[in-house]
């Protein structure tokens, strides 16, 4: 059976997901997805202290996930990336964090980021800005989506 190896970067708003009503069923299956080795996650030091004051049992399945996850540091390549972002007018400085996230999956040569967050990160006049910047600045384009984007199917193996 063909398993991906597509390096994929959750952002907080993934584990927060799974807590969310709204959310729980597409954010349960990626983490499904990720535990069955569909696909290797990367999550980031920033998304650690961005769930530090979140529920507990948000902060435990951060915890729990750490066992297939990479975790990136905040880099100067990452931090540059970010300026750039903002600088190119994607997002302001009051929403640099979330610029920061798709810098940091875009410098840690992830696949893809995957979001909840539909204003600043998965948003369709945003994504090519960002992809743009990645261009000018010599990084690949990286694909961005919500988790319910993402799951495996079973009956996708022709895929």
């Amino acid at each position: 059976m063909y398993k991906p190896t597509l390096s994929i970067y959750a952002d907080t708003s993934v584990f927060g997901g799974v807590f969310d009503e709204e959310f729980d069923q597409a954010s349960r299956s990626f983490f499904e997805m990720v535990r069955q080795e569909h696909c290797n996650l990367v999550t980031s030091v920033v998304v650690k202290e961005e769930l530090e004051p979140a529920p507990s049992e948000v902060m435990a399945l951060f915890e729990e996930m750490l066992d297939f996850a990479k975790i990136v540091e905040v880099s100067n390549e990452a931090l540059q990336l970010r300026e750039a972002y903002v600088n190119a007018g994607i997002l302001t400085g009051q929403w640099s964090t979330d610029a920061l996230h798709v810098a940091l999956a875009t410098v840690a040569d992830c696949s893809m980021i995957v979001s909840w967050n539909f204003r600043h990160i998965v948003h369709y006049s945003k994504i090519p800005l960002y992809n743009a910047v990645n261009t000018l600045y010599g990084y690949s384009n990286i694909a961005i989506h919500s988790p319910q984007e993402t799951i495996y199917y079973e009956d996708e193996e022709d895929v």
